[in-house]
């Protein structure tokens, strides 16, 4: 209603019929007093009806909104990476925690035998490489011991042949003249047993060369054998040694690893293990929630997305604090999908009773860590959000 209309029923006021109010009778004075009020509050009524509606086509347009939506955290799973007993558990359902604090220890007794082990083994390990150093050298001085032995069986092999040259021209001069009677038989026999004497001396000789060249050659070979085993690296670099280091760290993980401890800080619920129960390594032992990370999945209609960016301003109202506490977000994204979409059994809409259903789709909203810290949500609280959809930034979409 305009300020003219309101001029326009002024003017009624004063239509008394030709008498002023003070001339009328006390019940024409009442009703006329009665009148005009009901025609000022319906004329103050029409102006705030016309605000109203104007305020909603020029503000509330640039407002979406959704009672639909919760609060939501990415929640880590606490879950043992080795199997054991547990001795003791630290926390209860509730609890707050700071990242890196004991929850659950485990029975250590198997873990620290296996480090003991592990520990063991990279000594013996390290003691091999040694070991191997000083096989190299011995080798080496076996391949010298082994061309000196062929050198002296050459020189027998020599002295056999000689010996043997000799036993020949001994045989076939007193056989040349054994048939005249110069040479007795005793003699010549004794000859012969030296030629055959001569001849076995140096097929001894050549075997003890050949044995002494396949000695200097089983030396050479295992010499190359243990250098290639060795070259190039030192004790820390060792394959074999590197192995026994890496079992070594492991253990001692693994020892680390019956401490289980807190991965992020947040509130301790749905805790699932006691005292004395066996878990086993991926369990799960407890969830942790963060809630100083928490966000809102807002689930708006897909009819109130047209306008909807990425980095627009969301103001939200908690059932849990009131319309007291306003908190302040931003959009971070929007869901792959609707909710019906991932469901268990998703709907079969290609059926000849198929009814349209506006679908919704979920909006993440981000929250200031500052107002969560002053104000703390839980997972699963209600929550009312509303998009400034006017609000753009450059680098929106």
């Amino acid at each position: 209603m305009t300020s003219v209309a309101l001029l326009e029923h002024a003017d009624d006021f004063r239509d008394t019929g030709g008498a002023r109010p003070a001339d009328l009778p006390p019940a024409d004075k009442k009703i006329e007093i009665g009148r005009k009020r009901k025609k000022l509050f319906a004329a103050l009524g029409g102006a705030v009806l016309v605000a109203g509606a104007g305020y909603w086509m020029f503000a509330d347009g640039d407002i979406v909104a959704t009672d639909n939506a919760y609060v939501a955290a990415d929640s880590a799973q606490v879950t043992p990476l080795v199997s054991g007993a547990v001795t003791k558990v630290f926390v209860v359902n509730t609890q707050n925690v700071k990242r890196g604090d004991i929850l659950i220890q485990l029975d250590d007794t198997d873990a620290r035998l296996a480090l003991a082990r592990a520990e063991a083994d990279y000594a013996r390990a390290r003691r091999q490489f040694g070991q191997a150093v000083a096989t190299s050298g011995s080798l080496a001085a076996q391949v010298g011991a082994g061309s000196a032995q062929i050198g002296e069986a050459q020189a027998q092999v020599q002295v056999a042949n000689a010996a043997l040259a000799k036993a020949r021209v001994d045989l076939d001069r007193r056989a040349g003249i054994a048939d005249g009677g110069a040479v007795s038989g005793e003699e010549l026999t004794v000859v012969r047993n030296a030629y055959a004497a001569a001849q076995g001396n140096l097929a001894q000789a050549k075997a003890g060369l050949a044995g002494a060249v396949a000695a200097r050659g089983a030396a050479q070979s295992s010499l190359a054998a243990n250098n290639a085993m060795i070259a190039g690296v030192s004790v820390d670099s060792h394959p074999d040694v590197l192995a026994a280091k890496a079992k070594l760290d492991q253990a001692r993980v693994d020892l680390e690893r019956t401490a289980i401890r807190a991965p992020v800080d947040g509130v301790v619920t749905n805790r699932q293990v006691q005292v004395g129960q066996r878990v086993s390594a991926g369990s799960v032992a407890m969830t942790i929630v963060p809630v100083g990370a928490v966000y809102v999945d807002a689930n708006f209609k897909e009819g109130q997305l047209e306008r909807v960016r990425v980095g627009q301003p969301v103001e939200l109202v908690s059932d849990l604090y009131g319309v007291d506490v306003v908190f302040h977000g931003r959009v971070e994204g929007f869901s792959g999908g609707t909710g019906s979409a991932f469901s268990l059994i998703p709907a079969q809409n290609a059926t000849g009773n198929w009814i349209k259903v506006v679908q919704r789709l979920p909006v993440r909203v981000s929250l200031d860590p500052k107002e969560l810290r002053k104000h703390p949500l839980r997972v699963g609280l209600s929550m009312e959000a509303e998009i400034d959809v006017a609000s753009r930034r450059k680098d929106l979409p």
